[in-house]
């Protein structure tokens, strides 16, 4: 068992330390708590992009036992028996893949949360006095959303697609050692693209979760001060100031948009295409490949679309969590002014006083006592009736 090392007013007992120097080692820290999920993600993705570079393989074995001077129609269903039952294998373990990407998701927002409210709980009243608490509620409940999305569908969708890029690399040599040429190209360009996809889109998630933090606190001063915004006349005020900010939220998603329009990967995924195709039929012209060869290595270069049509969005759901994590990390490490004596002594209660004979308690002479004090100060025992004071009128 440890504790926290933040300051803190008191400290409760935690599994574990996190790392708190940045966002990635953080979210790494929580993620690696939970080896045997990260194990099932990889594990199907893995199998998922293996049994998907079946069907290519033998589609073009069985258009080559047509395409002979003797066709041999009894391979086609042993084929096609081999393709369904490799198909029903790789649902299962894409089915493991996702089962496992989303439960970690859970886990990470419930454990991410628990960290949160934890920190926040230990800091001091003056620390929340200054702090928004619009702010606050965005980070701990749309930032640690997010964070949840980082990982299903962003990091599941991310690593399944690394996979299908590998198996054109992986396979394709077994026809001709030059037809590795295309998707190691595919492959350097797309992630050169992809770095400074990410480079460029790091700062705009950021202002993204950035502004809606601030209409959220905005939004949240306002209905707390609803009645001095009210007495006051200012409803007009409030409401263009909410439109304001509603429209830097809107035009950071705007932003955030363009940007995603720009990237290239749909432009690679079409050179590949056709690069490849060209390539393998000018292989075929020479003898070098048969056609079941063509048509097995054009069914590999279609295995690069997933990766390509997952990169436009699931790299950005990651940007986005990151910013959140940053966001929340931020929250967690903001210095406090209140901490905890450690190297105090603590120990029971302890007395060596007593208290007997509380039954027979003798009150008499204090009664005596107060009925005395009245007779003293009570003026109608001296004054008679002949010299009281009359009562004047009220002036009207």
């Amino acid at each position: 068992m440890s504790s926290l090392s933040l300051p803190a007013e008191f400290t409760l007992e935690r599994k574990h330390i996190f790392n708190h120097t940045s966002p990635i080692r953080w979210i790494w820290s929580h993620a690696r708590l939970y080896g045997w999920i990260i194990l099932m993600i990889f594990i199907g993705a893995v199998g998922n992009a293996v049994l998907a570079v079946v069907v290519p393989i033998l589609t073009g074995d069985a258009f080559n036992a047509m395409l002979a001077d003797s066709p041999d129609t009894s391979v086609l269903l042993p084929l096609a028996l081999t393709i369904g039952i490799s198909q029903i294998i790789r649902g299962i373990l894409q089915l493991g893949r996702n089962f496992g990407a989303e439960l970690m998701a859970q886990k990470l927002e419930r454990d991410i949360r628990d960290e949160l409210y934890l920190s926040l709980l230990g800091k001091s009243m003056t620390f929340h006095s200054l702090q928004p608490v619009g702010d606050t509620m965005a980070r701990a409940t749309n930032d640690v959303r997010e964070v949840n999305f980082m990982f299903s569908p962003g990091v599941n969708l991310v690593v399944g697609s690394f996979m299908f890029i590998l198996m054109p690399l992986l396979f394709a040599p077994r026809y001709h050692l030059s037809l590795i040429l295309t998707p190691a190209i595919f492959t350097i360009i797309y992630f050169i693209a992809l770095a400074r996809y990410l480079r460029t889109l790091s700062p705009i998630t950021d202002e993204v979760r950035s502004t809606f933090g601030e209409m959220n606190t905005h939004l949240s001063e306002s209905l707390d001060g609803v009645e001095i915004m009210k007495g006051a006349a200012q409803e007009g005020a409030e409401v263009e100031r909410f439109v304001t900010n509603a429209r830097r939220v809107r035009n950071a998603f705007v932003q955030q948009g363009d940007l995603e329009a720009r990237y290239i990967a749909m432009l690679l995924l079409g050179l590949a295409y056709a690069g490849g195709l060209v390539h393998a039929l000018l292989l075929f012209r020479a003898g070098r490949i048969d056609t079941g060869a063509v048509i097995a290595y054009f069914g590999m270069l279609q295995l690069l679309q997933f990766p390509t049509f997952t990169s436009t969005w699931a790299y950005s759901q990651i940007s986005l969590g990151l910013s959140s994590a940053r966001r929340i990390l931020d929250l967690i490490n903001r210095e406090t002014r209140l901490d905890q004596n450690a190297s105090g002594r603590t120990s029971g209660a302890r007395s060596n006083s007593e208290i007997s004979h509380s039954n027979t308690l003798n009150l008499s002479p204090i009664r005596k006592g107060v009925r005395e004090k009245q007779a003293k100060v009570n003026p109608s025992s001296r004054r008679s009736p002949s010299k009281s004071t009359p009562v004047k009128p009220w002036p009207l």
